[in-house]
Formats: C-alpha cells, sequence, structure tokens
C-alpha cells in the first residue's frame, strides 16, 4: 500500500522561496502521473502541477513560472519548488497520483503566505 508524506510547508513573506517534499513508499506503477494539488482556504483541492515519468510537465496558469516539480526516483520523492511566492498561494498542499486518486491522501504541509 503506498503512503504519501509531505513537508516542507511554513510561512513565508510574499516573494520569498519554499521547497515541499513528498516520500512516496511502496510500488508505484511505472506509468502513474504524481502531481501535487493544493487546498486554498474556503476552495475545492485543485491539481497544480504534474509530472510524467517520460519528464512531461504541467502546470497550472497561476504557478506557470514560479513553482518547479520535479521527482527523485532513487528516493521515491516528488519536489515543488516555489519561489515568487503570493499570498494566493496559501494552502495545504498534497501529493498524490493524477488524473485518477489511487491513494489516500497524506497529511499535507501547510504553505502561508503573508507579510
Amino acid at each position: 500500500q503506498v503512503q504519501l508524506v509531505e513537508s516542507g510547508g511554513g510561512s513565508v513573506q510574499p516573494g520569498g522561496s519554499l521547497r515541499l517534499s513528498c516520500a512516496v513508499s511502496g510500488h508505484i506503477i511505472d506509468h502513474v502521473i504524481l502531481a501535487w494539488y493544493r487546498q486554498r482556504p474556503g476552495s475545492q483541492r485543485e491539481v497544480v502541477a504534474h509530472l510524467k515519468r517520460s519528464g512531461s510537465l504541467f502546470y497550472i496558469d497561476s504557478v506557470n513560472g514560479r513553482f518547479t516539480i520535479s521527482g527523485d526516483n532513487s528516493k521515491n520523492t516528488l519536489y515543488l519548488q516555489m519561489n515568487n511566492l503570493k499570498p494566493e498561494d496559501t494552502a495545504v498542499y498534497y501529493c498524490n497520483s493524477w488524473p485518477a486518486l489511487l491513494w489516500s491522501w497524506g497529511q499535507g504541509t501547510p504553505v502561508t503566505v503573508s507579510s
């Protein structure tokens, strides 16, 4: 059974940076697409970025050019480098498969962007 553990969140000022990590334990089928999601206050959870094993990347418009998704297969870890953070990036960030949610959600890692 796959377990997801997110970390790296925190409180930063606008313009700051954070690097999120998602440790994935268990067997992952090769073709599974890994993604970062977020749930902003008062909003539904949304996909932020996803990464295919082929290297193909996707970002939603609001983070494109500021966020970078990457993975380390040797460590079974997914990353999200977030630069030039904005208050609207405040959310709890999660990782999971995409588009189908194959695994239970982890606890998420909260990100707060505020001056």
